[in-house]
């Protein structure tokens, strides 16, 4: 069986609830490919005693009828049961299956795909209500574990459901994709021994998942990988894009429009600049659409220093789909050597740039270690001025803004050996400093602080500016 890689908090969540004295109901949701279904298999492998999932589109009868399949299966009858015509009929079938299961050991019972199951006048989400209210809550050696890719359906009919399943579940998990740290550990379980650099140069294409990453074979460089999954005629993340998007969302074209005007704008925009870009309405639609991107972990929303959520930039920070909008949708090379002359571009310097940047932004925790500040609070945030009149503008996509009365100001640059600091870029930096304190009116100590791939070459620059440096090698920590 294959190992279960990272995970480590989620691990622990389920542990609990297999030594729980109480019937345990499981929200696991997070973005399609991100391995959900694959936590749930894997962890409670010795527990599961009936697994079904929905399929995407599907009448409700036939979901029934695969329903009565799975039951079938898990009672390894040759004659099987009749085919319920309500999923009231299929949850009372269900427990005439499990009751002589439940012993002394806990048993776990498994729906993946949750929010395909509930289609419109299928009656399966109140069937499932009263399921789990009448007969399943009151099983101490029971779980029940529910999945689904679309992450805002799962919060909204499930996490914060309203109705029968208010306060129900009793353990909830948001799975993402894999850390770099996480990604190392996998890609070396399958035995693909690369470095630090090239695992970076993969993520910042494919970012943490999985499935993705599951199809890089040993003996293959980055540019070897990327260029097979995403440039040949039956790469795997080809198409992916589309169905990625449709797969998860009803109204997918409106996602996709909002996901390439975030693609297209790497400093972000705000809810009003969305909105006029897109050609959105204000209220409660935009803000559901914006909800649903940021739960499925495609797009975050980041605080500017001294603002509050009105203010709010979003970002995507979905690295295929930046890597999709930029090479491959408009591609017209195709074939092997791609990715190869892709990479020597001038748009690939200013894609990875922007590529590195993400990266670190969702590795500030790393960051945070790296500098020794992990005990300290902090309250990340970014910051940004718009140049007036003869000014110059400045912008800053990481600030920690520490409890101790210090900032550490990042900047991030990514190259593929060792980053040196010119006059020119000097003096750019001394002016960002001198903007920030001057705009904000802080009183706090600034720390410039370096986040680059193979560190800052010192010279009398760095020596007169830089306080503090973060390499590639940091954000690879656990």
């Amino acid at each position: 069986m294959e190992k279960l890689i990272g995970r480590e908090s989620e691990k622990k969540t389920l542990q609990q609830t297999l030594v729980s004295k109480e019937a345990e109901l499981v929200a696991v949701y997070g973005r399609r490919r991100v391995g959900k279904t694959f936590l749930i298999r894997q962890f409670y492998h010795k527990q599961l005693i009936c697994e079904f999932s929905g399929v995407h589109n599907a009448s409700v009868q036939q979901q029934l009828e695969n329903f009565r399949n799975s039951i079938a299966i898990a009672l390894n009858s040759p004659i099987p049961p009749a085919v319920p015509k309500t999923w009231t009929e299929a949850f009372l079938l269900l427990i005439k299956f499990s009751t002589p299961l439940l012993g002394k050991e806990k048993k776990v019972i498994f729906f993946d795909e949750f929010p395909w199951l509930s289609s419109h006048k299928s009656g399966f989400l109140s069937a499932f209500e009263y399921f789990w209210n009448s007969w399943g809550s009151k099983q101490p050696q029971l779980i029940v574990a529910i999945c689904g890719s679309a992450a805002s359906w799962m919060i909204q009919k499930i996490v914060n459901n309203k109705r029968g399943l208010h306060n129900r579940i009793t353990k909830k998990i948001r799975l993402l994709p894999f850390t770099l740290y996480e990604t190392s550990v996998y890609l070396h379980s399958k035995s693909v021994n690369l470095d630090t650099y090239q695992i970076l140069q993969i993520y910042m294409a494919f970012g943490g998942v999985p499935h993705y990453l599951k199809e890089i074979t040993r003996g293959e460089s980055a540019t070897q990988a990327i260029d097979r999954l995403c440039f040949t005629k039956d790469g795997l993340l080809i198409g992916e894009f589309n169905n990625l998007y449709h797969s998860l969302f009803e109204m997918a074209d409106r996602h996709i429009t909002v996901v390439k005007a975030l693609a297209a704008k790497p400093s972000g925009l705000t809810r009003k600049e969305i909105i006029k870009a897109c050609n959105l309405h204000t209220g409660g639609t935009t803000t559901r659409l914006l909800d649903e991107l940021i739960q499925s972990a495609f797009v975050n929303m980041y605080m500017p220093f001294q603002k509050n959520t009105r203010d709010g930039v979003y970002k995507l920070i979905d690295e295929y789909s930046l890597f999709y909008l930029k090479f491959i949708e408009h591609t017209r090379a195709t074939g092997k050597g791609t990715w190869m002359k892709l990479s020597i571009s001038q748009s690939w310097k200013s894609w990875s740039g922007s590529a590195f940047e993400g990266i670190c932004l969702k590795h500030t925790n790393q960051i945070k270690h790296a500098l020794g500040i992990s005990g300290v609070y902090t309250e990340e945030s970014a910051w940004r001025s718009t140049p007036e009149k003869k000014e110059k503008g400045a912008q800053i996509d990481l600030l920690l803004d520490r409890q101790d009365g210090c900032i550490n100001v990042c900047e991030m640059k990514f190259s593929n050996a060792t980053f040196s600091i010119d006059k020119s870029y000097a003096t750019e930096l001394e002016n960002k400093l001198h903007v920030f304190k001057e705009k904000t009116g802080t009183k706090k100590t600034l720390f410039l602080t370096m986040v680059t791939t193979y560190g800052t070459k010192d010279n009398v620059y760095k020596t007169g500016i830089i306080q503090n440096e973060v390499t590639m090698e940091d954000l690879f920590k656990r």
